[in-house]
């Protein structure tokens, strides 16, 4: 394969890698890191017998991400605070046609879908991304990950038994919640305690990540009225030239809020029977650097 072929396949398959690092990783800069090796790789390699360009990229991507994320859970185990995923800017309607195919990448870099991802082992991460994300056949996940394909067989359905159980499920149309986060950041920002429990549902959680670099609850909040007393608090403070932008992030609508030009917050809402079930704020200042340009 000559060299420019061979840039042209890395580039055209490298949203696929970039998607598949992600899912396995759960940050932007660990997952950029990840493709870029590949790349390193596969420009190095002798690529004269590979037919299938993005199986064996995406095989190389699998195996790195794995390794990473062995490295990086050691991490994790220390963060201070919850953890939540590196907010991802989205938007697959421009190069996925597929209405459905959009639902099921939406889902599975969805803020509920990688927190659940985070209680597997690496080889079920790998196994669940590959298949339910992507759609690889089992023989070619087994390839990739050097075990039988009767193994991965069980490594899918174990994952896929776990998530199932342990994430919630809520099918609302965007709109919906889109129109439900513009609420709900205008009671907020107002400090109106009335309107964020018009809002809230009454087992309503709120899950904050800082990393201890910024303020955020170092625990899960839950409840209406505790949720609800702590948003309008914050909103009571205000934040210094405060600006709010609506993005898709992670396959649905969220707010990134600015202070001062910069990135400051991300609010993410899981909304079912016209209430808000969960509220994700992100407000680790090492997870929003990607989002400065947005």
């Amino acid at each position: 394969m000559a060299t420019d072929t061979a840039t042209d396949a890395f580039v055209e398959h490298r949203p696929v890698l970039m998607g598949v690092a992600y899912r396995m990783l759960g940050r932007v800069a660990d997952a950029e890191d990840v493709v870029q090796e590949a790349w390193l790789r596969w420009s190095s390699d002798d690529r004269a017998d590979v037919r299938e360009p993005r199986g064996y990229l995406v095989r190389i991507t699998t195996r790195l991400a794995l390794d990473r994320l062995r490295h990086v859970r050691s991490r994790r185990e220390t963060y201070v605070g919850p953890w939540l995923p590196e907010p991802l800017v989205t938007d697959f309607g421009p190069t996925v046609a597929d209405t459905a195919e959009q639902a099921v990448l939406a889902d599975s870099v969805s803020f509920a879908v990688l927190v659940v991802l985070e209680s597997l082992s690496p080889l079920e991460r790998a196994v669940f991304v590959l298949r339910e994300a992507f759609g690889f056949p089992f023989a070619e996940i087994a390839a990739t990950l050097d075990r039988s394909e009767s193994a991965v067989r069980q490594l899918a359905a174990r994952a896929r038994r776990h998530v199932d159980e342990r994430r919630p499920r809520y099918d609302v149309d965007p709109a919906e919640r889109r129109d439900l986060t513009e609420r709900f950041l205008a009671a907020a920002a107002g400090g109106d305690l009335e309107g964020l429990m018009s809002l809230l549902a009454p087992g309503v959680q709120l899950v904050g990540d800082s990393g201890g670099k910024s303020k955020a609850p170092l625990r899960v909040i839950e409840s209406a009225d505790k949720v609800g007393r702590f948003l309008a608090a914050v909103g009571r403070e205000g934040i210094p030239d405060l600006e709010i932008r609506f993005l898709e992030i992670n396959g649905g609508p969220a707010a990134l809020v600015l202070a001062g030009g910069k990135p400051d917050t991300v609010f993410q809402l899981e909304v079912a029977d016209g209430r808000i079930q969960r509220v994700y704020v992100v407000r680790n200042p090492d997870k929003l650097v990607s989002l400065a340009s947005q």
